[in-house]
């Protein structure tokens, strides 16, 4: 869903240097309070990234574990990387507890030192990432979106890397695999409500729902239940050929449990990165979304909660020709009942309106479309209730 906007501005690690020799500053502190001298690192081989944070921070507090995770992932599979943590705590309690949980090197805590870094790489949110490296040419953003999107792919952290990301992300959406979608090299299935898998290779050629949904937010229950009815009409009127696979939002795995054993459809396994993968790719930013894929693994529609809310199962397969088809059929029905009726089940005139959903104040049914509405109280009549008063 929607991050914060961390900025950063990036300048040569030589100027980060100079600033350190500045102050007399010739060394980082590892966390056992080692003395690392500057003079050790291999700068043209490694990627540097100066890390500005605090502890009294709560995005620092929710984003450093994941910084962490990725840090000792890539230091394990041989990256050259390095993080310099840069404190803007207060005092050096706080820049003591903070650095405790990191595995990385620090610039020794000296408020003034740290003031002057922060001006000088124009740092004005935490937590904030900037790469360095000699000839000065970094990507043109700040790290920390790049990471929380991408993970440890977002590795070496260059311009070059994110347009690279971008182009698997856009071939992904427009290349016409749901298995490339849904699926990676260490899975290969989704799973069912009762915890069984199914082959992700089961879903090609069907038109297939992305489901970006949660638990604990109460208009995806709302809307579950309307996309629950469409999906049990087309299985009994059309078989299998739409599915369902649940891009869960859910906090925790039991929450996520919970979610999906009310669902008659798939999901992606909880603890799988492909659910932030699909968030990013069709830019997700609320939830409940639906995006709908066509039988040839191409995007119908990103905007399906609106075509299921208004048309339900009718719209199948939820094409623009299928949608105009619905709404020239409604026009035409439209245009052959009268603008309004006096029934003999109420005093007052009912005239014909368009609503999206109500209940039928006489045969208390569901109804959608057209209805006969009262200006003067809240009744609504189906069309097929009408008692015309001779």
């Amino acid at each position: 869903m929607s991050k914060p906007d961390y900025q950063a501005t990036n300048l040569p690690l030589w100027d980060f240097l100079t600033i350190l020799a500045s102050e007399g500053v010739d060394f980082l502190l590892s966390g056992e309070e080692e003395k690392v001298p500057l003079s050790s690192f291999d700068y043209e081989k490694t990627t540097i990234c100066l890390f500005f944070s605090a502890n009294w921070c709560r995005p620092c507090q929710s984003f450093t574990p994941k910084l962490v995770q990725l840090y000792n992932m890539l230091r394990t599979m041989g990256k050259e990387l390095e993080i310099v943590f840069i404190s803007l705590d207060h005092d050096e309690d706080g820049f003591n507890a903070h650095f405790e949980t990191m595995p990385w090197l620090t610039v020794p805590f000296d408020v003034n030192l740290h003031k002057k870094l922060r001006e000088r790489f124009h740092v004005v949110r935490i937590p904030s990432l900037v790469p360095l490296n000699l000839d000065g040419q970094s990507i043109e953003e700040d790290l920390i979106g790049l990471i929380e999107d991408f993970g440890e792919d977002a590795f070496p952290f260059t311009k070059k890397r994110r347009e690279e990301l971008k182009a698997i992300d856009d071939s992904k959406r427009q290349g016409g695999k749901i298995d490339q979608l849904l699926a990676h090299p260490g899975r290969d299935y989704v799973v069912a409500s009762d915890g069984g898998k199914v082959l992700v290779s089961k879903l090609i050629g069907k038109t297939v729902g992305l489901y970006f949904g949660a638990h604990w937010c109460p208009p995806c229950r709302a809307f579950t239940a309307q996309l629950v009815e469409a999906y049990n009409q087309l299985l009994s009127s059309r078989g299998d050929c739409f599915e369902v696979v649940l891009v869960s939002s859910d906090r925790d795995q039991k929450e996520f449990d919970v979610n999906i054993s009310g669902m008659p459809w798939l999901a992606l396994p909880f603890e799988d990165r492909t659910r932030q993968d699909l968030c990013r790719i069709f830019n997700i930013k609320a939830i409940p979304a639906l995006v709908l894929i066509g039988p040839d693994g191409k995007p119908i529609s990103t905007n399906g909660k609106k075509i299921i809310t208004l048309y339900g199962a009718k719209a199948f397969p939820f094409t623009q020709s299928s949608i105009e088809e619905i709404e020239e059929s409604l026009r035409k029905e439209g245009d052959s009942l009268p603008r309004q009726i006096q029934d003999i089940k109420h005093q007052h005139v009912l005239k014909l309106d368009m609503a999206k959903a109500y209940v039928c104040n006489y045969c208390e049914r569901r109804g959608k479309f057209w209805a006969f509405s009262c200006d003067a109280c809240d009744y609504d009549l189906h069309p097929t209730c009408v008692e015309e008063a001779s």
